[in-house]
């Protein structure tokens, strides 16, 4: 029987596609033999990754372990994350210990992984499972209704701690499909076919069996053979099935559109301390980048260079307080939309009053309790800090 899956086919889009009846009984795509799951499957279980997340073989997935590690990993690097999560299981063993942590305390140790957003919806999607009496669902439309949890992080947790028969599809699963299967079409516009066609690579029976192990696989293979630069198509479990290699094509796939210019922004800050080493540092609005983080006072970032005669308009200040403002410097710091130019200006007071302190406000001494500083901000702070002008 002639499966959906065979008639999706590959290439460009699926439209030019060709597909044919082989003697041995398998079947050819644009050039691709279907892989076997199988196949894979036995390569996963001689290499698997050991991560800190992941069940050794024989043991059962924990879905807090898995749920955490996917939302830390949106964005950011396994070797970049392990730390951070190592910590966050230390200081949050359980999902109901996390749902208890103040959200300070969260956006504390998540400080340095970057967007935000992620750790205020960690925090609100522990609570809403703590609700549950600390259980996740168990389906993907189930998971999609906690907060944070898009269609890709569902899926990662159905099928690797529930064993839910799909296919999540991260950048390395995307590569992967579009490499077995030459789809040339650049992304981000090919990106629904790509998705479209790695869904059918489960569809066999060993595959079925194995949904966690499977899921995992894909990651792996992507993660450690079929890589963005310079694949090593030979050691590859697939290699007789991709389509990419037969063409010669493979380590350009997938292609990708020319990217516009990152548009740059500008912003300015202000770094002050006392005598006694106390820091300014003020509350972020709860929405937009940064949301909710501590971070230096200054005005919304624009479009447009701030002049010092700008800037200082925004600055903190008090009555009768006298504030010798020094430029330290300018910091440049790229998001994913765009460039940030902040201009950091620094000086040095006898002590903060409280009306320079305000209702958002604290003053941060070295070596006190943790708060939760972006990147941004330490990258602002160290370049104040840099022209002696605390000294």
């Amino acid at each position: 029987m002639l499966r959906g899956r065979y008639a999706r086919g590959g290439g460009s889009a699926g439209a030019g596609a060709f597909f044919c009846l082989l003697r041995e009984g398998g079947f050819v795509i644009n050039g691709s033999v279907l892989p076997s799951s199988a196949d894979l499957l036995r390569w996963y279980d001689r290499h698997r990754r050991t991560l800190p997340w992941r069940a050794l073989p024989g043991q059962e997935a924990d879905p807090y372990r898995v749920w955490l590690s996917e939302i830390m990993l949106q964005q950011t690097t396994v070797t970049a994350v392990i730390p951070y999560f190592e910590r966050f299981v230390d200081a949050f063993p359980d999902v109901m210990a996390l749902a208890r942590a103040p959200q300070d305390r969260v956006l504390a140790l998540w400080a340095g992984l970057g967007y935000y957003a992620r750790a205020r919806n960690l925090h609100a999607c522990a609570q809403a499972v703590a609700a549950r009496g600390g259980r996740f669902p168990d389906t993907v439309e189930g998971l999609r209704e906690l907060p944070g949890i898009g269609p890709y992080t569902a899926a990662a947790i159905a099928a690797i701690a529930f064993g839910r028969p799909v296919v999540p599809v991260d950048g390395n699963v995307e590569r992967v499909t579009a490499r077995l299967f030459a789809m040339t079409d650049p992304l981000p516009g090919a990106r629904r076919a790509i998705a479209q066609q790695a869904e059918t690579l489960n569809e066999d029976a060993p595959a079925q069996a194995r949904p966690s192990d499977f899921a995992q696989a894909l990651f792996d293979l992507g993660a450690g053979i079929c890589t963005p630069r310079s694949p090593a198509c030979a050691l590859c479990p697939w290699h007789g099935s991709c389509a990419g290699l037969r063409q010669g094509i493979a380590a350009t796939l997938p292609r990708r559109a020319a990217k516009e210019a990152r548009p740059v922004r500008y912003g300015a800050h202000f770094c002050v301390v006392d005598a006694a080493g106390g820091m300014l540092l003020v509350r972020r609005p709860e929405k937009g980048l940064l949301g909710g983080m501590m971070g230096l006072p200054g005005p919304p970032w624009r479009d447009t260079q701030w002049t010092k005669a700008d800037a200082m308009a925004h600055a903190p200040s008090a009555p009768r307080l006298r504030i010798d403002w020094h430029r330290a410097g300018r910091v440049k710091h790229v998001f994913t939309h765009f460039t940030l130019l902040a201009d950091i200006y620094a000086a040095r007071i006898p002590a903060f009053p409280n009306s320079m302190v305000g209702e958002d406000g604290m003053v941060h001494h070295a070596g006190g309790e943790a708060v939760a500083l972006p990147s941004l901000m330490r990258k602002c702070m160290a370049l104040a800090r840099s022209g002696n002008i605390f000294d």
